[in-house]
């Protein structure tokens, strides 16, 4: 599933030559900077800046170096996705989204739990703003699987929180949802194909799954949907990170 224009003003329909699929997946994957301070994530796109575009600025990155950390990224030409997750009263969270779209991000998520009326408020917040960033309502995250949603008194399977959660997102004009690998084609069939799903949880074959519960391959994720992949352990962690991103491109250019 290409993903939207207004994301990415190159994508194509049909399949392209190999050459433009492994641009492609280059446009669709998302590094996450999961690293405790901004010389680590410096360093980080130092090494990876001409393998990878997108770069996801997390709580971790963003409690301990504040937003001045991503000017820098938005200033060398790469596209920040600031993962803060945000789930507060309809006020707060609009005055959020405000700040952060002044930042240059180009994607945002906030915690759909936290209901219409909060979800609502933080998309008119956007109205009249030049650029803004693309929300993404995240619904169930990949370390829970039922066993933790029962902990939390929720009965749903994951699959059917993720609906519900969804449609609520839907009807409160968001667009954007991120969801485990496992919901991305019941979630693409329902938003539709200019939805944005950005799907964190992907692990190459063979991979450690770590604290996630509901995993994939890049390619399994691609080809159910997915928008973006968002991948943080299997290349930062790696003894090259990045051998190991131009190895998951590959994977995602053959899946294209």
């Amino acid at each position: 599933m290409p993903i939207p224009e207004r994301l990415n003003p190159t994508f194509v329909q049909s399949r392209p030559p190999a050459l433009d699929r492994r641009e492609e997946a280059r446009s669709r994957l998302i590094v996450a900077l999961d690293v405790p301070n901004a010389a680590s994530a410096a360093a980080l796109v130092g090494q990876l800046e001409k393998t990878c575009r997108w770069f996801k600025v997390g709580l971790e990155l963003f409690v301990a170096a504040g937003p001045a950390v991503i000017p820098p990224l938005v200033a060398r030409g790469h596209s920040v996705f600031l993962d803060l997750k945000l789930h507060d009263i309809p006020n707060t969270v609009a005055s959020a989204v405000r700040s952060a779209s002044a930042l240059g991000v180009r994607m945002l998520t906030l915690h759909a739990a936290g209901g219409p009326a909060m979800l609502a408020a933080a998309r008119a917040a956007l109205d009249g703003v030049a650029n803004p960033p693309e929300l993404l309502a995240v619904t169930v995250l990949t370390s829970m699987d039922q066993e933790q949603l029962s902990a939390i008194g929720l009965e749903r399977s994951p699959a059917d929180q993720v609906e519900l959660l969804a449609r609520m997102g839907l009807e409160a004009g968001i667009r954007g949802f991120v969801t485990s690998p496992q919901e991305v084609a019941a979630l693409r069939a329902l938003a539709g194909p200019e939805a944005v799903l950005a799907i964190p949880g992907i692990r190459p074959a063979g991979g450690a799954a770590d604290d996630q519960k509901r995993v994939a391959t890049p390619a399994q994720a691609l080809r159910q949907g997915a928008s973006f992949l968002v991948v943080g352990r299997p290349i930062t962690q790696a003894p090259d990170p990045a051998e190991a991103a131009e190895a998951i491109l590959e994977e995602m250019a053959e899946a294209l």
